[in-house]
């Protein structure tokens, strides 16, 4: 009998091919329609039953044009199905690019000038359609559905939010979960595994800043909106130096600041824009609750008035238990020595809106080596012999995780 992994092998020059032709043409944020429909055209031409899903409610729409992003009236996520009954598992493929101009010269790189998909998501699409392909192959087998789940916006923090909250988890119900990040530093072939909280959560704050402004000589006049800004500066770094215990990994990080023209007058306005990083809810609850008070406490004691801007991110958590049920099948397709466990990774990942609902994995499949240019950066390139094992992962997992679902 045909393995997974030789038969992910017959499908290796399509789904390399895949991936160039989404890496020749990136797309930001939730509105990816060249994507999508990509996506749909391939899933059309295997027989998957598919449908679109996401939408950006006005207050979202709203909430990222304040925060400087471009506008997205659309979600262009994509929803498909193989085979039928119960248990269903979710196979994610995040498919946004991200606003680097490339610096690799290969002949399929991006022909949009300052975008290029320099995180993998390409990849990821590609891989999960090569495995779309397998699990339509053998869906005879499949001992319950496998819903594919494509989905913009990952680089924005809520892609995957807009389309739960449409309901993609439903119809049928998901029970499980399982997403693959490829990592092009590090080593090719290899997967990390990791039990427990595996990204930070990601919590942002904006905060503009008004105040009363006028000439430099007369500052007593004024409400000067950049010096409270320092101020908020200031107290936000104190708070995690007194609050927050030091083997909790928490960082904020004040990114922007922005505020006047010229030197001899004092602004009506500054903005502040931050953003926190953690891994404990209990440490991150609590912090959640402070940065607020210390903004409005910060900005009221020096006469000003503001307003706030919030994304919040949470953790991606690996339910341990399911890991152990799919543990064979991802020995299966990548050998027992590639196995490792590169334990919690510093950023943040907007599968995390699915691991809070159900049983989940998120790993990380290696597709470069140690001192690559790394995700996020313009040089970034990877090894394309690796994406047949993505396909054969996604494939595998689905397949056996169903399968032992109704053992006695």
């Amino acid at each position: 009998m045909t393995t997974i992994l030789e038969e992910a092998k017959r499908y290796e020059e399509q789904i390399i091919n895949d991936r160039r032709y989404l890496h020749q043409h990136p797309e930001l944020g939730f509105d990816l329609p060249n994507t999508q429909k990509f996506i749909q055209q391939r899933l059309d031409e295997m027989g998957i039953a598919h449908k679109t899903c996401g939408v950006v409610p006005p207050e979202v729409r709203e909430k990222y044009a304040r925060a400087g992003f471009a506008e997205q009236a659309n979600c262009t996520g994509v929803i498909a199905t193989i085979g039928q009954g119960t248990p269903c598992i979710l196979l994610r493929a995040d498919m946004d690019a991200l606003p680097i101009e490339e610096e690799v010269e290969t002949t399929f790189k991006s022909t949009k000038p300052g975008l290029m998909h320099a995180c993998g998501h390409d990849s990821h699409v590609a891989m999960l359609l090569g495995a779309a392909q397998i699990l339509k192959n053998r869906e005879n087998e499949l001992q319950g559905t496998v819903k594919l789940f494509f989905q913009p916006g990952e680089e924005w923090g809520y892609g995957s939010k807009l389309m739960i909250d449409v309901g993609a988890l439903e119809n049928p119900k998901v029970d499980a979960a399982f997403g693959i990040h490829i990592m092009p530093d590090q080593e090719a072939g290899t997967l990390s595994v990791t039990k427990g909280t595996l990204t930070q959560a990601m919590d942002t704050y904006i905060v503009d800043i008004k105040g009363s402004g006028g000439h430099s000589s007369q500052p007593h006049k004024t409400i000067d909106a950049n010096m409270i800004m320092n101020q908020l500066y200031t107290s936000l770094n104190l708070l995690f130096t007194r609050e927050v215990p030091p083997n909790h990994n928490v960082t904020f990080s004040i990114g922007s600041m922005n505020g006047g023209t010229v030197t001899n007058v004092i602004p009506d306005k500054a903005v502040l824009s931050g953003n926190m990083r953690s891994y404990d809810q209990t440490t991150r609850d609590h912090l959640c609750s402070r940065i607020p008070e210390m903004i409005d406490h910060t900005v009221k004691a020096w006469r000003g008035e503001y307003s706030t801007t919030e994304f919040h991110t949470p953790t991606t958590y690996n339910d341990p238990g399911f890991i152990d049920e799919i543990s064979a099948a991802l020995q299966d397709v990548v050998g027992l020595d590639n196995l490792i466990d590169n334990g919690p990774m510093s950023g943040s990942e907007d599968f995390s809106y699915i691991s809070q609902l159900v049983p989940s994995a998120f790993v990380v499949l290696g597709t470069g080596k140690e001192g690559d240019a790394p995700v996020h950066n313009p040089r970034m390139k990877q090894d394309e012999s690796i994406f047949k094992y993505g396909a054969a992962l996604h494939a595998s997992v689905a397949i056996e995780w169903l399968k032992g679902q109704h053992k006695a």
